[in-house]
């Protein structure tokens, strides 16, 4: 970033001249904002620090409001910088800001007033746009990022595009896909973690004699099974680390704990993670988390994911669907006679499209020319009546709890079918707004905040306890309970969550892309308390 230069004391009273002499129409538009977005939100982002004057620096992207010949989304001479007004996209230049914090938040404005729109990931680059204001609530200054919001440079954010931080969170997340990132749970040795590269010799300090045995038999299971292409595994280092002595550093937010000389510990035995590099070092395979830590893969079962992926529905293909639940199931074919003969066995979780055709037995026809026995599926029929969401073509979801299903409307047409895992205490008492025992929450809600992914801990005093890293595709409705993928289980269609609607994760990945609100292009959440898609959850 160049260097600034601060205005002095007349141009601080000409931008706030220019706030109190907006037009009314920004008026408006900012309390429709501040309508929009909810109730206030004072607390300081990342690395904000307080009692500064406000200073708005000509050195950095855009200067001051001169007119109407300014690039689309750019203030005009009557609007205030930094304000909700200028809350606008614009076209990019060269400037860019990075998170290095693992949440980095977005803001409406600038001002103390000012609410969450959503937050950056640590190593997230974004466009940028000048001139940097910085104010009692941000010393290093704040920059408007697109498509709206601004963010303080400091603690979460910074302008330097090498910082080792940014440098080290380079694999970012994948959205569309079932997966965001690689996966893996601990086995009953529960994972160091390490944040330098251990020699061989401290690796048998560490974690005794036979680690070397352990890690040569890894490497030949995963020969066979073809995982040294599937992960990509070679000798080549993760490209931040100039040697095998370079030390993780962790992002601001992230949970650092008490460092011996190579590791800070191990994990629990119920754990997560989620992985964005994987190497060989002396032999060995280790994973690189987004938490900035290396494991073993050897002392982790990665996570394989689940055959499941609901129907998209349309004129042509519309309810009722089925889907096979879990087990052996036996596709059927129809002979000449109108009798049944086996076709095929079907093992893996799958939905079946049908025809409308029935036949004695309780058979029923697929679109892939075959048969089922209506008693091997789960059935997802036709609504029979629509509760008062379901106008024009608003968005909803109706998950039925006893059914174990989710189907996603556009007004009173089904989008999209398929079963989900809900609370295994099954369903809270209608009205009950947080219920215990795993049960899911009864009622209807809106969705009001989305992220790529998010970690979800349970209480460490009880048995079930876990610590689960980047829960892919999480959907907030109602407190702490959430649609999201699940990479720790694959028996979709029967109760097994705490209380939260578990999905499979390709499932998860296209509810995030069709539910509102959107999460912008290099964002990692979003959140709008008014204006997400209605959840309504019943018996």
């Amino acid at each position: 970033m160049t260097s600034a230069h601060y205005w002095p004391l007349r141009a601080q009273i000409r931008f706030w001249c220019s706030c109190l002499m907006a037009p009314p129409r920004a008026v408006i538009f900012y309390l429709v904002s501040v309508a929009i977005f909810g109730g206030c939100e004072c607390a300081a982002p990342p690395g904000a620090q307080a009692e500064l004057p406000l200073l708005v620096s000509v050195g950095s992207g855009a200067g001051e409001p001169v007119g109407n010949d300014l690039i689309p989304g750019e203030p005009t001479k009557n609007t205030a910088w930094g304000t909700v007004a200028d809350n606008l996209p614009f076209a990019p230049n060269k400037e860019k800001l990075a998170s290095i914090a693992w949440r980095t938040w977005i803001y409406t404005d600038v001002g103390p007033q000012r609410t969450r729109l959503g937050y950056l990931r640590v190593g997230a680059i974004v466009d940028a746009r000048g001139p940097l204001i910085k104010n009692p609530g941000c010393a290093g200054g704040w920059l408007r990022i697109n498509p709206r919001g601004f963010v303080c440079l400091g603690k979460g954010a910074t302008q330097d595009l090498e910082h080792k931080i940014v440098r080290q969170s380079q694999k970012r997340a994948q959205r569309g896909k079932g997966f965001p990132y690689t996966y893996a749970r601990s086995r009953e040795r529960a994972p160091e973690r390490y944040f330098r590269l251990p020699s061989r010799d401290q690796l048998t300090e560490i974690e005794g004699k036979r680690v070397h045995e352990r890690a040569a038999n890894w490497r030949q299971r995963a020969k066979v099974q073809g995982l040294f292409t599937r992960l990509e595994l070679d000798e080549t280092l993760p490209a931040f680390m100039e040697n095998e002595t370079t030390p993780l550093e962790k992002p601001y937010g992230v949970s650092t704990y008490l460092r011996r000389q190579v590791h800070a510990g191990q994990t629990s035995a119920a754990s997560g993670f989620a992985l964005v590099d994987m190497f060989l070092w002396q032999g060995r395979a280790y994973g690189l988390s987004t938490e900035m830590d290396f494991f073993a893969l050897d002392r982790l079962r990665l996570v394989e994911e689940s055959s499941l992926q609901g129907l998209i529905l349309n004129d042509e293909n519309v309810l009722p669907v089925a889907f096979h639940v879990r087990g052996g199931m036996t596709l059927w074919k129809q002979t000449e006679r109108g009798g049944f003969l086996p076709k095929s066995e079907q093992r893996e979780k799958k939905g079946f499209l049908l025809t409308g055709n029935r036949a004695t037995g309780g058979m029923i026809e697929t679109q892939e020319n075959g048969w089922l026995v209506q008693s091997t599926i789960r059935l997802i029929e036709p609504r029979e009546g629509y509760p008062s969401m379901a106008t024009g073509r608003r968005k909803w979801i109706d998950i039925s709890i006893k059914n174990q299903t989710l189907v996603a409307y556009e007004g009173k047409k089904a989008v999209y079918a398929t079963l989900i895992s809900g609370g295994r205490g099954g369903i809270g008492k209608k009205g009950e707004s947080n219920p215990e025992g795993h049960r899911t929450v009864r009622g209807t809600f809106m969705i009001h905040e989305k992220s790529i992914s998010s970690t979800m801990d349970g209480d460490e005093d009880k048995a079930d306890s876990y610590d689960l890293q980047d829960v892919p595709f999480v959907q907030y409705f109602h407190r702490g309970f959430a649609l999201h993928g699940a990479y720790w289980h694959d028996d979709f269609g029967r109760k097994r969550s705490h209380g939260c609607v578990n999905l499979a994760p390709r499932d998860s990945a296209w509810l995030f892309e069709w539910s509102d609100p959107p999460v912008p292009p290099g964002w990692h959440a979003a959140l709008n308390k008014k204006r997400g898609t209605v959840v309504y959850i019943h018996p």
